[in-house]
């Protein structure tokens, strides 16, 4: 019975050795968790229970534990390298089986899915454009298709008016047209300041609104616009008060463009429908200083194609467009385990459940016990080089030692046949 119990040491050994050489090979895996192999002793027993003063029998493999520590974190440029700084497992779907990895080093296939680089897609909730959730746990799928454009509905200019200056020498005459024959526009000594924007419309055609300021009397200004040289309607009366501001009474203070028909280079219809929006003037002031903007800002913006996608920290990804815009297209879900040691290794990073390891706990990232997930990073293998190699010098001192028991068993046994 001694030859089998040093045997039992040798192919522990041997285990304990197999499993420092996968974690030392392992040691640059993305996401990679180190094991340990975990061995109990081996005791003879009966129908009444363990024998008194009998020998031990050996020993044996118990368990290969999974060590779920953090791995250290290292930054990439792909924004699609997901980390985890914390608890919880990227979830993935392999055709409809769910898979549990840390390795975050994500992809974009031929189908607009995001996959691991087995080929295994991320899982996720769907959100709109406002980042309300639209449906159940499933594949996270980037849209290539153009965003639609949205034409100006508000705008908003921030200007100084010089309160130095004084009416204009000549009076706007009105109904300028860039198109007519004559074309007409208004001329410098008809205003005293002006400034520009670019407005869309609803096809996302591009359109400069011009505004002229003209002062009259007693701090009185008015604005007069223009889209595309064609004046747009009456002046906007501006009444500043002895503060330099408009008075509460005539806030808010807006530009309003009605039933604007959008045109083409040639002043004819593009085949927009009639737009109308306002230009929000109430933050403008008339102070003695010379004529600025600080601030101009509208709501439109042209058709769009997918440039590029960010991740946060709470798992939204977000894809960013040519036309300056982002959109929300999904959250990623991570899982955790009440015990994640019981988790079954699936190979390549990947773990399922199984009945030790219990249900998966969905949450998204920074919740539930979940960590936070960083972009453009990876987490690197968790495996202690150090500590590897101490623990294949013990294990291979413990193959030696018992491969020696062998011998000096073999030697002992020789000597009983060999009596006389």
């Amino acid at each position: 019975m001694s030859f089998e119990t040093s045997v039992s040491g040798i192919k522990a050994a041997a285990t304990d050795l197999g499993v420092v050489g996968n974690n030392v090979a392992n040691s640059s895996t993305t996401g990679f968790k180190s094991a340990k192999a975990e061995f109990g002793d081996l005791y003879a027993s009966s129908l009444i229970g363990s024998v008194a003063n009998e020998g031990g029998q050996g020993v044996a493999l118990q368990s290969i534990r999974t060590n779920f520590s953090q791995g250290s974190i290292d930054f990439t440029s792909n924004e699609l390298d997901l980390a985890i700084n914390g608890n919880g497992f990227f979830q993935l779907s392999d055709n409809g089986e769910a898979l549990y990895t840390r390795a975050g080093a994500f992809s974009v296939d031929k189908s607009g899915f995001i996959v691991s680089q087995a080929g295994h897609r991320l899982q996720g909730l769907p959100l709109d454009s406002e980042g309300a959730i639209t449906g159940a746990l499933g594949d996270i799928k980037l849209s290539t298709q153009l965003v639609a454009p949205q034409g100006t509905k508000t705008a908003e200019i921030v200007a100084n008016m010089d309160s130095r200056e004084v009416p204009p020498a000549t009076v706007w005459t009105g109904n300028f047209n860039a198109f007519a024959t004559p074309a007409t526009q208004p001329d410098a000594s008809m205003y005293n300041s002006s400034t520009s924007m670019t407005v869309f419309d609803d096809l996302g055609n591009p359109h400069v609104m011009s505004i002229s300021f003209i002062k009259g009397t007693n701090n009185a200004w008015e604005a007069r616009t223009l889209i595309d040289g064609v004046e747009t309607g009456a002046a906007t009366a501006m009444p500043f008060g002895n503060d330099g501001k408009f008075a509460t009474a005539d806030l808010p203070l807006k530009i309003t463009i009605t039933d604007w028909q959008p045109l083409d280079s040639t002043g004819n219809g593009n085949g927009a429908p009639l737009q109308s929006f306002t230009v929000d003037l109430s933050d403008s002031t008339q102070y003695g200083a010379v004529f600025g903007t600080s601030s101009i800002v509208q709501d439109g913006y042209t058709a769009g194609q997918m440039r590029g996608v960010e991740v946060d920290d709470s798992g939204v990804v977000f894809a960013r467009y040519t036309n300056g815009q982002s959109q929300s297209l999904g959250q990623v879900i991570l899982a955790n385990f009440n015990n994640p040691h019981g988790l079954a290794n699936a190979g390549s990073t990947n773990f399922v459940e199984s009945y030790a390891s219990g249900s998966p706990i969905q949450a998204t990232a920074g919740s539930g016990g979940t960590g936070v997930i960083q972009s453009g990073a990876l987490e690197g293998s968790n495996v202690e080089l150090t500590e590897q190699l101490v623990r294949m010098i013990v294990a291979q001192r413990n193959f030696q030692a018992n491969a020696q028991m062998i011998q000096t068993e073999d030697a002992v046994t020789q000597t009983v046949i060999n009596l006389r």
